[in-house]
């Protein structure tokens, strides 16, 4: 991802999500998407979209060892 649109859509998740903590990292061997993370920890990728340019895909997984507690 461009450096413009990483910081487009790091500021769309922490206005999103009402949380500054956000950050957005580039992939080391992947051009077209950038790691998630709430502080240290991460919690998904943003991709850029094939199907329609200057959109973008968020995944995040919830693991069931999240869930407990």
């Amino acid at each position: 991802m461009k450096d413009t649109d990483t910081k487009r859509v790091e500021n769309h998740l922490r206005t999103t999500f009402g949380n500054q903590a956000i950050v957005l990292k580039p992939r080391p061997k992947q051009k077209d998407s950038a790691e998630v993370y709430l502080g240290d920890e991460f919690i998904g990728v943003v991709y850029e979209d094939e199907d329609e340019e200057g959109s973008f895909l968020f995944e995040m997984a919830i693991l069931a060892e999240d869930l407990v507690g």
